[in-house]
């Protein structure tokens, strides 16, 4: 793994790019050309950037290369975020992060509105505390996980119209896995991720998923939403298959890396209460080998 161009040794961001290997899947992975693996650890740096900010876990020190204090609150250093990602595009970045994006951006060119997306969804993460239904929190996804996807596509030059639906199933899935795999954390921050409708579909109380193990109606309800997310991954599977080389092998670990934690859940007994249940690096494996398999036998070698 390395880090985005202009990012220092001693700078906080290495921080935020150190947390690459605590994801369900390889952000960038060694078999990659080195230039993709720059741009797509460039991107990676933004995106946990923009989530540290919403979450409230920004590295020490990190609120100064926008000039803000320390205790700045979330909006504040999003709407700074914001005002520095526009200088990716037509000028100079403040934030070593942005500066090691820009000549991704340059380089694959890109377009603003997949960073902005990012943005939003955190900015609603500080507004919206709780969705009612699951269209909801699928227009959520279209902000917080789909613009990955598409700017993977983007940097890898792959993108067409059914490429895009297809990434958009898979990264909606991936972020699916990982609200059931944070219920604790989320709720925490006093955040819901899980639709307001099946709550109460299922009789489970906010009061339940407060609770250090999850009881019979909490797992069934975990199983339900897994399940979509399951389907979802499937749905969007095809996408593996209509890329070839090295390119296939890095969605195939994405996919793998989400059905593998969607095993973990299972083998918890869907109790994602007591910790958050992460995939073994031989169910990573075994997953993503299975994706490539059926991407072998519907899209060719």
């Amino acid at each position: 793994m390395t880090a985005p161009r202009h990012v220092r040794a001693d700078d906080p961001s290495r921080t935020t790019l150190g947390k690459a290997a605590d994801e369900n899947f390889p952000v960038a992975p060694f078999f990659l050309p080195r230039d993709w693996r720059d741009d797509l650890m460039a991107v990676y740096g933004y995106a946990r950037l923009v989530d540290d900010i919403g979450d409230g876990d920004l590295a020490p020190g990190g609120a100064d290369a926008f000039g803000l204090a320390p205790d700045a609150g979330p909006l504040p250093l999003l709407d700074a975020l914001e005002e520095d990602l526009h200088r990716v595009f037509d000028g100079t970045p403040r934030h070593p992060l942005l500066r090691g994006l820009q000549p991704t951006v340059r380089g694959r060119g890109l377009t603003p509105g997949p960073f902005l997306g990012l943005i939003q969804a955190n900015r609603q993460d500080q507004l919206v505390r709780r969705y009612e239904t699951y269209d909801d929190l699928l227009a959520y996804c279209e902000l917080s996980a789909n613009p990955v996807g598409r700017l993977v596509l983007g940097i890898t030059g792959t993108a067409t119209p059914e490429r895009i639906r297809r990434s958009d199933e898979i990264c909606t899935a991936l972020q699916l896995v990982e609200h059931l795999q944070d219920v604790a954390e989320d709720l925490a921050r006093d955040r819901i991720y899980l639709p307001a409708e099946d709550l109460k579909s299922f009789h489970v109380t906010e009061e339940e998923l407060a609770r250090p193990t999850a009881g019979a109606a909490v797992r069934s309800l975990v199983a339900f939403q897994a399940e979509r997310a399951r389907a979802l991954m499937h749905a969007g599977l095809p996408l593996v298959g209509s890329v070839h080389g090295r390119l296939r092998l890095l969605l195939a670990g994405f996919a793998g890396g989400g059905l593998a934690a969607l095993d973990a859940i299972a083998a918890a007994g869907f109790d994602v209460l007591s910790g958050p249940p992460k995939p073994t690096k031989p169910s990573l494996t075994r997953q993503a080998g299975a994706v490539l398999l059926r991407a072998r036998r519907e899209g060719g070698t």
